[in-house]
């Protein structure tokens, strides 16, 4: 079982600070957000100095699925070079959404799915080019208006009909969407691309009520055997903040200690 850590979560800490700290916990690699003001190869050799794996890259905050053309083309450009970034830097899962912060079509929810299902589209043929995979990422309902459960995850895959095309769930998502989380997991079956990991209060393993025992359970029924990426933050009031005043960083490294246990724990 590989498990790796959303080096966002960290805030404005630099790579070489984050994998220095993962390393530290003993993580075996990270998922990367897009927005970082380094090449390719330096991210390659930070992660190899501290013996961690690139396992994935989550995108900056683009719309696919904005009324205006330029919007979107804005995010077809950004995808297009996320995609190149990620093939020179040894071909991670890349990772997309719809809009975050965007909670109601500007135009109709069904003319804004399809300007999406015509995004992911394009954005897997340049994937595919290149050899990689794309996870489309479930977001619940307070963070974007298209996409919230592995159902319509599902859907969207079938509209885009690209082979390279994987769900990405997420715990602390699917538990305000799923009836159930286990059920979910088994839904998305075969088509399971990456898994993120938090409890349902968006903190470490076991400091929220979600039952990771039926959904490690559900994991090994489909046969999941890509890698776990925990994305749990410490307390606060804005929770796409990561930084949330003093002690953040200890409460953040606690929780990521005692979930790694947790799961290597399973694994046994």
């Amino acid at each position: 079982m590989q498990i790796g850590v959303c080096t966002w979560t960290f805030g404005p800490l630099g790579l070489e600070q984050v994998a220095s700290r993962l390393q530290r916990l003993g993580f075996d690699g990270v998922e990367l957000l897009g927005e970082l003001p380094l090449n390719p190869s330096e991210v390659r050799a930070i992660l190899q100095s501290h013996g961690l794996r690139l396992f994935s890259l989550t995108p900056a905050n683009v719309d696919l699925a904005h009324p205006d053309p330029a919007r979107r083309l804005e995010a077809l450009d950004y995808y297009h070079r996320l995609l190149d970034f990620a093939a020179e830097a040894g071909g991670p899962l890349v990772s997309c959404h719809g809009a975050v912060g965007r909670f109601a079509p500007l135009a109709t929810q069904s003319q804004e799915w399809a300007w999406l299902v015509e995004g992911v589209g394009q954005i897997c043929s340049h994937a595919r080019a290149l050899g990689l995979t794309v996870v489309f990422e479930v977001l619940n309902r307070y963070e974007t208006h298209l996409v919230h459960t592995a159902q319509e995850a599902l859907a969207l895959l079938s509209q885009v009909g690209q082979p390279n095309l994987k769900v990405l769930l997420d715990t602390y998502h699917m538990n305000i969407e799923e009836a159930s989380l286990p059920a979910a997991i088994r839904q998305a079956g075969p088509h399971l691309g990456l898994f993120h990991l938090a409890d349902s209060n968006r903190r470490g393993i076991g400091e929220g009520h979600t039952d990771f025992a039926e959904i490690w359970a559900a994991l090994q029924e489909v046969g999941y055997t890509g890698p776990l990426i925990l994305e749990a933050t410490a307390p606060g009031p804005n929770p796409f903040t990561p930084v949330k005043g003093a002690g953040y960083l200890e409460t953040l490294e606690a929780d990521l200690s005692k979930s790694l246990r947790r799961l290597r724990a399973r694994a046994q």
